[in-house]
């Protein structure tokens, strides 16, 4: 919702600070600079990146005009969640977890956020897996970076060619106004008042290019940043909590370790954790 205000602000601002100064609306309506800008840019966009990252950068740039999932919230959840798995490991044993690894959305352990995390669901359910064969801490702490590593990498890859297609676009819009001013001087003899319609024209190129890279694509990736940068927040705060149940700590003090992770804008106070796994208890 932020994106959307965001974005009327920015409309209004420009538009009204236009309008006030004796301008016209229309003159900035020039649908075939338009196709020019956006055009190449979009060729660019799909030239530069494979189908996985278009879907991905489409999907994820979409998704910013709705709230993050991430927030205090989905953290309490995935506390409670290591916490109910650490103390089912401590009651009944590591091999008690393969149910809840072989069929983990009919499993009590996950709650109804972690369960729409398909990739985060995996994530926690491939390592148990690996805590229940027996696996050493320090092996299972190296493959778990080096796993979110790689998720990493290819989380920021829409976040980059999203980047890519705002940095871009000024220079599109040069092109659209490069090409209005030839036309421009190829029609040189005609009377001033039509030469000067072709001149705004192609100064309305530059002011689209810039305005759609710095006013509306730009702040979109830089959102997607900021999400995939949550996103990556939470698998360090589940891969703390695995590492805790592999090393057999207590369940409060995983739920507390996980917790100390967290933003402080996100996480959850110590009393009100503590409330939780009370009522979650009874």
């Amino acid at each position: 919702m932020l994106v959307i205000a965001g974005y009327l602000i920015l409309s209004i601002s420009i538009m009204g600070g236009f309008m006030g100064g004796g301008g016209h609306p229309g003159v900035l309506f020039q649908p075939f600079e338009f196709i020019i800008i956006i055009g190449a840019a979009v060729g660019a966009f799909v030239c530069g990146n494979s189908m996985p990252v278009i879907k991905a950068a489409i999907s994820q740039a979409t998704a910013t005009l709705k709230g993050t999932p991430y927030n205090k919230d989905y953290y309490l959840e995935l506390l409670l969640c290591f916490y109910a798995i650490t103390n089912k490991t401590r009651k009944e044993g590591l091999l008690s977890l393969e149910s809840i690894i072989d069929d983990p959305k009919n499993s009590s352990v996950f709650t109804p956020k972690i369960l729409q995390d398909h990739h985060l669901l995996e994530f926690i359910c491939d390592n148990l897996r690996l805590i229940v064969t027996g696996v050493e801490v320090y092996v299972l702490e190296e493959l778990m970076d080096q796993e979110l590593e790689t998720h990493h990498e290819e989380a920021h890859a829409p976040v980059k060619a999203i980047q890519n297609l705002a940095d871009g676009l000024p220079a599109f819009g040069i092109v659209a106004a490069v090409m209005g001013v030839v036309h421009t001087m190829e029609s040189v003899g005609i009377p001033p008042s039509e030469l000067g319609k072709l001149i705004a024209a192609a100064l309305v190129g530059t002011f689209l290019g810039i305005l759609l890279a710095y006013g509306f694509i730009g702040p979109v990736s830089a959102v997607m940043a900021e999400r995939t940068e949550a996103a990556g927040n939470v698998y360090k705060c589940a891969q703390k909590g695995l590492l805790c149940c592999a090393k057999g700590v207590s369940p409060a003090m995983t739920a507390e370790y996980m917790r100390t992770m967290i933003a402080s804008t996100m996480r959850p106070g110590f009393l009100e954790l503590e409330e939780q796994l009370r009522a979650n208890k009874g």
